[in-house]
């Protein structure tokens, strides 16, 4: 219908819906679409932010290639995401805890959220301090009850990616708790009852009634997990100085923010950006793929 042949009414809604979407479209090509494009763009040249942009083809990725530091830091990103099925275990059973009829339940369900909801960099200062090798709380526990000295967590290769986790699992497993827990509690109660007339045990229900159940939960925490981790970076950028020991704590968005940031090759960066793009792409896509044969849906 063209314009001409609308009501006046009519033709005053369509304003109104035109005026309401214009701003979120406008800031989607401004702050999107934009800055998505230009680092597509700047991906094939060599540009340091003070002289003009050259234009160099590919060479931005086949120097990626040949960069140990890329491997590295790519390396340490899939190494953290062990976090995601153990957070996952931790949250479910926190959940399973949380999902009962107790007085003042409420208040432990918030004190478990407390930590999602707290700025990721006063965290990552708190677990600093509380990782420290001389003076960190946690090395004085482990002195305290097991009478030996702790490991140097954020000094000590082989140490500081467990450190990540560590600090993950205790300020994002708040989050999974609460989805778990709605998830508890929308499975109906009849699927117990009948379980218990078939003589099913408590863990024969939790097996194969609470699991499937929770499935589209499972699916949802590990999509996020795994693309929550391609993308950690503040945390890195605090705790882990340089990347921290032999490059030990840097991920590969870390190792982005230095190559535009610091040695101001922003032309390498966003090469790496759009690799790492099409990797969480890529890895996404072969989980929607695969969760149709695990996934339950009601």
């Amino acid at each position: 219908m063209k314009w001409n042949q609308l009501s006046g009414h009519r033709r005053k809604d369509m304003m109104w819906s035109l005026l309401f979407v214009t701003p979120p479209v406008l800031g989607f090509l401004i702050f999107g679409l934009a800055p998505l494009l230009t680092s597509f763009g700047l991906s094939f040249m060599s540009w340091d932010m003070l002289t003009p942009a050259e234009f160099i083809g590919l060479d931005n990725f086949s120097k990626m290639l040949d960069d140990e530091k890329f491997y590295k830091s790519l390396f340490n990103t899939l190494v953290l995401l062990v976090g995601i099925p153990l957070g996952m275990i931790c949250a479910l059973t926190l959940a399973v805890m949380m999902n009962r009829s107790l007085k003042g339940i409420s208040i432990f369900r918030t004190i478990y959220y407390i930590p999602v909801i707290s700025p990721i960099m006063a965290l990552s200062l708190l677990w600093q301090w509380m990782l420290n090798y001389d003076y960190g709380i946690i090395n004085e526990f482990i002195w305290k009850i097991f009478g030996v000295q702790g490991p140097n967590w954020l000094g000590d290769p082989n140490w500081v990616k467990p450190s990540f986790i560590l600090m993950g699992l205790w300020s994002g497993v708040g989050g999974t708790m609460v989805l778990y827990l709605a998830g508890l509690q929308a499975i109906s109660s009849t699927y117990y009852e009948a379980a218990e007339v078939d003589g099913a045990t408590r863990w024969h229900q939790f097996k194969h009634i609470t699991l499937p159940l929770l499935s589209p939960i499972h699916f949802f925490v590990v999509v996020m997990g795994v693309i929550g981790t391609f993308q950690s970076f503040s945390q890195m950028y605090i705790m882990a100085v340089d990347g921290g020991p032999e490059y030990s704590g840097a991920t590969i968005v870390f190792y982005i923010f230095q190559e535009a940031f610091r040695y101001f090759n922003m032309g390498y960066a966003s090469s790496v950006a759009w690799v790492l793009g099409i990797i969480i792409f890529i890895v996404t896509l072969i989980q929607f793929r695969f969760s149709k044969r695990w996934v339950y849906q009601d």
